[in-house]
């Protein structure tokens, strides 16, 4: 199993402590998450209508700004699950260090499999792979070269699932270009990640593919309307841009005080050099706090942003001690 952070089973059993005692900031998950509404019973007890499917996408469009074919997933690591079916095995590059189930998942279907440092290296690749803004180091490309870049590959996929809290970056109002998929994730941005919603954005083709290989029901009931209304809600999506700017700057600071150094993030997470990422997490722990090291890089610490005041203040004490 490849180590994505939320793996709170470990830090109990490292440093003890119930569930309910954690704060855990090892993933970039908002903390203070969309509202869910009131839902009706129906949503609960019946096969979701392709009339619904339908709205879901619609609202995805308007959020995302595009008109391109797509298709909702269980979240975008369903969406790579399926990326190795659309051709057969070749050369795959992904710029690195990023996501590690791209190239997991690529090896188990038989791809040859090359991480590269730069975006000139993805030249001639059958299937190139960025991740915009990147995690952990939230690297970030222009999209004007990201789409120049598609007609260079076999095939483009640029997975945005921290695309929200930078809209400018976004490819999704080009998706309809043939070789290029755009992966989007709903439940980091709006704090949902056990709904598990996401979603594929393409040309005709390869939504088709994708769409006969998910079945008639990617997705369940309950995750399209709230995904739909949340979607729709314009008014909390800007003001939680605008919030988590702020916590980051805030995040970036209590760091400091401490002797970290920033190394990058996105306005959900952040990557600092702290000179002994195990020693920083385990002080961290003490308080029931988690966070995410990387064995790789030994000496890097991601944390997300806490939520309410009181997380705030409970990490502000962890690092003062």
């Amino acid at each position: 199993m490849i180590d994505h952070g939320g793996n709170l089973d470990l830090a109990r059993a490292r440093f003890g402590g119930e569930l309910a005692d954690w704060t855990d900031l090892s993933t970039g998950i908002n903390r203070l998450p969309y509202p869910i509404p009131e839902l009706s019973p129906q949503l609960w007890n019946a096969l979701p209508s392709r009339a619904q499917i339908e709205s879901l996408h619609e609202a995805a469009r308007q959020a995302y700004d595009t008109t391109a074919p797509m298709i909702a997933t269980a979240g975008a690591q369903a969406a790579i699950q399926l990326l190795p079916r659309l051709a057969p095995p070749g050369c795959a590059k992904i710029l690195s260090p990023t996501y590690g189930e791209f190239g997991h998942v690529l090896r188990m279907a038989g791809w040859e499999v090359e991480a590269v440092s730069d975006l000139e290296a993805l030249d001639g690749a059958d299937l190139a792979i960025i991740v915009n803004p990147n995690n952990p180091d939230g690297r970030r490309h222009d999209p004007s070269t990201l789409s120049a870049l598609a007609v260079r590959v076999g095939r483009l996929v640029v997975d945005e699932s921290f695309g929200d809290v930078m809209p400018e970056l976004s490819l999704a109002p080009r998706a309809g270009q043939r070789g290029l998929l755009v992966l989007r994730s709903f439940g980091k941005f709006y704090g949902l990640a056990g709904l598990r919603l996401g979603f594929v954005l393409g040309c005709e083709a390869d939504i088709a593919t994708l769409a006969g290989m998910s079945g008639p029901w990617p997705v369940s009931g309950v995750a399209i309307e709230i995904g739909r209304r949340a979607l729709l809600d314009r008014q909390w999506a800007d003001a939680t841009r605008a919030r988590l700017v702020r916590d980051a700057a805030r995040l970036d600071e209590l760091a400091r005080g401490v002797g970290w150094a920033l190394l990058g993030g996105t306005p959900l997470f952040r990557l600092y050099e702290t000179g002994d990422g195990l020693l920083a997490q385990e002080r961290l722990a003490r308080a029931r706090i988690w966070s995410r090291v990387f064995k790789d890089r030994p000496s890097w610490l991601r944390l997300g942003l806490p939520g309410d005041e009181a997380e705030w203040q409970r990490l502000s004490a962890a690092l003062a001690r």
